[in-house]
């Protein structure tokens, strides 16, 4: 897809500023040059970044409430997608701490330059969230393309504290999995179609206990 229409389109469905443009452009322009060195995106993705990556990301943004205080991206990456919420909310004026947990420190520095670039209130937090002895208290969790629903439950579970709600970005194995996740836990969650991919769901989960 031509990046004009994919800018265009993300400004219809996102209704930010030019401001944000800009700053996602920046933020596009440095990935695809830190890209080579570091493997941030797949290379098939670097044309479609504003659909596959900055639209998907953002996706949950209008079901984020304004209210909360704080939110935790699991295993970022390349930002993706606590940095695309960072900017977006810094656009509307919302005052949500945003924290980026990456386990690399290679992605971890790409993180911090380009929050530093930007001027984003945004930490990124340089640990394996899997092994790392970790325990969080913050309203929001979301993971895209980080690990199966399974490890992502059994983590949240273990280490999160008094959350709110729970974003988890799923493939076209998402219904399987959490056909299999059911088995084991009580999971109380609202199920969206990705806008971005037909294949793909976005769940918000708001009660997890295991049974």
């Amino acid at each position: 897809m031509d990046k004009n229409i994919q800018i265009d389109t993300f400004s219809r469905l996102t209704q930010v500023s030019r401001e944000t443009i800009t700053s996602l452009k920046e933020y596009e322009d440095f990935l695809v040059k830190s890209n080579n060195n570091l493997n941030l995106i797949g290379k098939s993705t670097v044309k479609e970044i504003w659909n596959r990556h900055f639209l998907d990301s953002a996706q949950v943004i209008d079901f984020i409430d304004k209210n909360d205080k704080s939110l935790i991206d699991l295993g970022s990456g390349a930002g993706f997608p606590g940095l695309v919420l960072s900017i977006i909310l810094k656009d509307r004026k919302i005052p949500i701490k945003i924290k980026l947990v990456e386990k690399s420190p290679k992605k971890t520095k790409f993180l911090r330059e380009i929050i530093k670039k930007l001027d984003l209130d945004t930490d990124v937090i340089n640990k394996n969230i899997l092994k790392d002895p970790m325990e969080f208290h913050d309203d929001i969790f979301v993971a895209r393309a980080f690990k199966p629903l399974e490890i992502i439950l059994e983590l949240i579970h273990n280490k999160a504290k008094n959350w709110k709600k729970i974003f988890i970005y799923l493939g076209k194995t998402g219904k399987s999995e959490l056909l299999q996740a059911s088995k084991t836990w009580d999971i109380e969650y609202k199920q969206r179609v990705s806008v971005t991919n037909n294949d793909s769901i976005v769940i918000e989960i708001n009660k997890l206990e295991k049974k």
